[in-house]
């Protein structure tokens, strides 16, 4: 059967061109890469021969190379990184990249003892050592290049997919925002829709950014709509749509063949983290666990933030020494500013860091939010927080224990007890250790921003923690300092 053409999914190769391209590039940087860690070891010169040693056929470490080469591409495939279009910045792709080279080479270091010829010398563990670094290297620069070349060919490339969002209130404006800042998804927005029907649409306030001319109509004409529009995709921005009218959503979605797609309402069920137990026969729906309910979890992310804390204590201890006499010098009070906070399970704790202020800077207004060009702030305290250098004291926080490297931030008890009444899940927060950083910290939802945009950052994060994205906020952290005042 022939779909007529407003029926038929847009169709093109760009997405498929970049991911095999993509891998080709991953197994030139790897062969590549092996080839210069055994041409450092033994004919660069830089890493002296040992007296009388006989150099290693080159055979055995092309051979290696061949064999690393299809092994990194497969275990990327495993692990995504081949899934287009990739979305996000080129930092969020750090953390998989790195943890490919390692799988990758450790396994490769594993099958070198099993499948060694015995007529070949043992491989050498400098070549080994040398080749994490040079097929690191070489697979970061590709990946750069083939990451800004895809954004690039992107934004030079028509859009393919129109969009029709049902919705207009401010989310559904973001979801518009959104769409625009990702050319790598080839979409464009074709119009929104009313989430009710004319009578009921009255009621509804349209978002500021959504101008009249881009609503095409209410929620009874979707069929109408869909058909003039030529639309490719819907997109439901309002979850508080009665049941029957999104099962005819859905049905006119499946019956034309347009992807359907919906924005879960966070605020009122964590959907992300419902899960379905059966007793008997009986389906169960509940909340999952969150990764840091895991007792092996929590003992990863402790040595973590143990390892991290020490580190950090031994390199900010030197600019400490260098900002305590500028801190006295700029107002009369003690270096260290301590203050109460609110850590694990809502439980105060005492928070330390270097003072910006004069020590009764919240004499006359009680708590009050750090704001931009604060005139609270000394000359010293505006460098110091402008660079986050006032928070350096909290490595001491996590090396106790009441905080971690990464985390939701914690709050005065002041600002808790308004906001946990009025903000949906914001307790929810503190089931994990307040961290120096966090989510929502480095997308710039720090100061006197949404509270709510905060809890949400705050939520993803604790639902998705791993290793690895601790260590992608603790990266972004360096170069983030949006809204830092």
């Amino acid at each position: 059967m022939v779909l007529p053409e407003t029926m038929q999914a847009p169709r093109d190769n760009f997405d498929a061109f970049c991911s095999i391209l993509a891998g080709v590039a991953d197994a030139a940087a790897a062969f590549g890469g092996v080839l210069l860690a055994t041409w450092i070891r033994f004919d660069s010169g830089l890493i002296p021969l040992h007296h009388n040693e006989i150099l290693p056929p080159r055979i055995m470490y092309l051979a290696a190379a061949g064999v690393l080469a299809p092994l990194l591409v497969l275990i990327f495939r495993l692990i995504g990184l081949y899934i287009r279009p990739q979305l996000g910045s080129f930092g969020d792709k750090l953390p998989r990249i790195v943890r490919g080279v390692t799988i990758t080479l450790a396994t490769a270091l594993a099958l070198s003892f099993v499948v060694r010829s015995a007529d070949w010398p043992p491989y050498s563990r400098t070549v080994a050592l040398l080749a994490f670094f040079t097929v690191l290297l070489l697979v970061l620069v590709e990946r750069f290049i083939l990451f800004r070349s895809e954004l690039h060919w992107a934004r030079r490339t028509a859009p393919i997919r129109r969009i029709l969002i049902i919705g207009v209130d401010d989310l559904a404006a973001r979801i518009r925002r959104a769409l625009e800042r990702e050319p790598r998804l080839r979409s464009r927005l074709a119009g929104y829709l009313l989430p009710a029907d004319p009578d009921s649409a009255r009621n509804l306030t349209l978002s500021s950014a959504i101008t009249p001319k881009l609503v095409k109509g209410h929620i009874g004409e979707l069929e109408q709509v869909v058909s003039k529009e030529q639309i490719d995709e819907v997109i439901l921005a309002d979850p508080g749509i009665d049941r029957s009218r999104l099962a005819q959503i859905l049905l006119h979605c499946e019956r034309n063949l347009i992807p359907f797609r919906m924005v879960p309402d966070l605020y009122g069920v964590l959907t992300s983290r419902v899960r379905v137990n059966h007793v008997a026969d009986i389906p169960l729906l509940g909340m999952a666990r969150w990764p840091l309910d895991s007792f092996w979890n929590r003992v990863l992310k402790r040595l973590e933030d143990l390892a991290g804390s020490l580190v950090g204590l031994a390199i900010s201890t030197p600019i400490i020494l260098v900002a305590a006499p500028l801190i006295k010098r700029s107002s009369p009070g003690p270096v260290f500013y301590r203050q109460v906070r609110c850590g694990l399970a809502g439980q105060p704790f005492t928070i330390y860091k270097l003072r910006t202020m004069p020590i009764n800077a919240e004499s006359q207004t009680g708590p009050v939010w750090a704001t931009p060009d604060d005139p609270r702030r000394t000359g010293i305290g505006e460098f110091l927080r402008k660079w986050n250098l006032d928070e350096l004291p909290q490595f001491w926080n996590v090396f106790t224990g009441d905080m971690s490297l990464v985390g939701p931030r914690p709050e005065r008890p002041h600002f808790v007890e308004q906001f946990k009444g009025g903000v949906g899940h914001y307790m929810t927060r503190h089931i994990s250790r307040p961290g120096m950083t966090g989510w929502a910290q480095v997308n710039g939802l720090r100061g006197n921003t949404s509270i709510a945009d905060r809890v949400q950052h705050d939520l993803y994060y604790l639902e998705n923690w791993s290793l690895s994205f601790d260590l992608k906020i603790l990266i972004q952290t360096f170069f983030n300092r949006q809204n830092a005042y």
